[in-house]
């Protein structure tokens, strides 16, 4: 008999831990992009806080494919999450246009405050439809404009330049509107390209400009500021209303504090990007107020052509809540 329960012991010692929740969580950028190091400790507080009981596991690096099919992982529960540029929705929801509309933001606070308020509240309820829920906006940043034919300093400059951008209708129709030439491309494939001569330039934050080393295969920037971009982490919706109300608590604590992570890091961190963009040999140029409201007011013009299609609503409580903030 002792025997017995002595072995009866040991099989019980010997068999696996209950399996933690798994959350496999996607995005396009790589490890030591901000964003990146923010879903790190998005992870961290996670598995701190639930004992153990939640793993998470991240794919950085479009190892989930790019953002549209991550996307479509989660409302299909190939992923758990996923951490993609708020236009991306588009694809979806028009509505989503109107945060990514160029020159809309007078600086970043506005667009933060904005964010962070009711109408980005609203904004990503309109993901439950979806299947999804949206649990913030992580900074991406102000993006600017590189490019190897000459520098950018008027909207003249941008004629005939193969722009890399994302594919997003608004950002196309705005560059050609300036005069450039935007191809849509993977974010994954724009390092070969613009190392290969398929594409003269590309327009992100100074941060994707460093970590993604674009500054090694290009020659000019225009520090243009002209889009405000944040990555929209989202989690299955089915999938989080299936957790016990404490671990969801804890998901989005974690995100909160992840969220501000990202952007404490992207304050400490955009002078001393742009000074290695420098180092590399990149020539830089600032523009004056009158020369960015060169670009402002072709912009203007277009962002007027996709209010219908955003929802006159959505695109009229959007500015008034940028006015609103701007004049705080």
């Amino acid at each position: 008999m002792t025997k017995k329960w002595l072995l009866l012991g040991m099989l019980v010692a010997a068999a696996p831990a209950q399996a933690a929740t798994v959350i496999k969580l996607g995005h396009g950028a790589n490890e030591n992009f901000h964003m990146s190091r923010a879903m790190v400790e998005f992870e961290r507080l996670v598995e701190e806080g639930s004992g153990g009981d939640i793993d998470v596991q991240i794919f950085p690096s479009s190892q989930m494919g790019p953002d549209r099919t991550m996307i479509e992982g989660v409302q299909t529960g190939i992923l758990e999450m996923a951490v993609s540029p708020s236009s991306f929705f588009t694809n979806w929801d028009p509505a989503f246009g109107v945060v990514e509309l160029a020159y809309i933001y007078p600086d970043k606070a506005t667009a933060l405050d904005v964010l962070d308020g009711p109408e980005g509240d609203a904004m990503l309820e309109r993901l439950d439809r979806l299947g999804l829920k949206g649990l913030g906006w992580v900074e991406s940043g102000m993006r600017h404009i590189t490019n190897n034919v000459r520098p950018i300093e008027s909207p003249e400059d941008l004629e005939g330049i193969k722009l890399r951008t994302m594919k997003v209708p608004a950002h196309v129709d705005t560059f050609k509107a300036l005069g450039a030439n935007p191809t849509p491309m993977n974010f994954g494939e724009v390092y070969s390209a613009l190392q290969q001569g398929v594409i003269d330039g590309q327009e992100n934050p100074l941060s994707l400009i460093d970590t993604q080393r674009f500054h090694e295969v290009q020659d000019y920037l225009t520090l243009s500021s002209h889009i405000f971009t944040v990555y929209t982490p989202v989690i299955s919706k089915a999938f989080f209303e299936a957790l016990p109300t404490e671990q969801q608590q804890l998901i989005q604590q974690s995100m909160n504090q992840a969220m501000a992570f990202d952007r404490k890091l992207v304050a400490e961190e955009d002078a001393q990007h742009l000074a290695i963009i420098q180092e590399q040999g990149v020539q830089v140029s600032e523009l004056s107020s009158e020369q960015n409201d060169a670009f402002a007011a072709i912009a203007e013009e277009v962002n007027a052509q996709y209010r219908e299609r955003i929802g006159a609503d959505v695109f009229d409580g959007w500015m008034a809540a940028i006015d609103s903030a701007a004049t705080q």
